[in-house]
């Protein structure tokens, strides 16, 4: 498969799980890719395994949530590999306690993660695609941006603004052959699930064959869609 030869993809989140495993099937489809985590350890065992297998690769580390670090990153990726051509907003937490226990400090974090970090990337990257009329923006959101889960308010409202920021940003630039989208898994078999009671549905590598079929093979009147996976 090569329906990515010659683009440059960036996965943030892509360390571990979901963002994982869009990293493999993004590289397979042949783009170079730049796994974006918060240390750069997690990073390079990601690009070691890529590297291994052929791929163009570049590890980079930032917390998504700042904005300064993430313009550095994308620069060192556009040094790297060359302006990037699709983003994967995979990077996300979640925090589940009552909303009365939930400090400032602890409700900031996540909408800052969640669905500032979205927004800093596709600042720093969507300019360059409109510009050079081709790129593909999948957002790794949640079936808890359609439902409300007890305990993940912050989480929920940080994929509901998720969504709406898809959408809104969808329209903006289709003319200019930009697909923007969402994907919404259910309970996924990965770390951030662990611990909450919750059997999982689906594997990373499910998600991750959505999010690579959006960046491949959807036509442009599928921008702007929120795709449910329920497993």
């Amino acid at each position: 498969m090569s329906g990515l030869a010659g683009r440059v993809a960036l996965v943030t989140g892509g360390s571990r799980g979901i963002g994982r495993a869009v990293a493999e099937h993004l590289a397979s489809a042949g783009a170079a890719v730049a796994v974006l985590s918060t240390t750069e350890p997690g990073s390079l065992a990601v690009t070691d395994a890529l590297r291994a297998r052929g791929a163009r690769t570049l590890a980079v580390a930032a917390d998504v949530a700042d904005a300064r670090a993430v313009d550095e990153a994308v620069a060192k990726v556009e040094r790297g590999l060359g302006p990037v051509d699709v983003l994967v907003n995979d990077a996300g937490i979640a925090l589940r306690r009552p909303v009365a226990e939930m400090s400032d400090a602890d409700w900031d974090r996540v909408i800052a993660v969640n669905l500032n970090g979205p927004f800093y990337l596709a600042r720093r990257c969507v300019p360059g695609m409109a510009e050079r009329r081709w790129g593909r923006v999948v957002n790794v959101s949640s079936i808890s941006g359609r439902l409300g889960t007890p305990g993940m308010t912050a989480y929920c409202a940080s994929k509901w603004g998720l969504n709406g920021f898809t959408q809104a940003l969808a329209a903006e630039v289709k003319a200019r052959n930009v697909l923007v989208a969402a994907v919404l898994p259910g309970s996924v078999d990965t770390q951030m699930l662990k611990g909450s009671g919750w059997t999982p549905d689906m594997s990373p590598a499910e998600v991750a064959r959505v999010v690579t079929f959006l960046c491949i093979e959807a036509p442009l009147a599928m921008s702007g869609s929120l795709v449910e996976m329920f497993g």
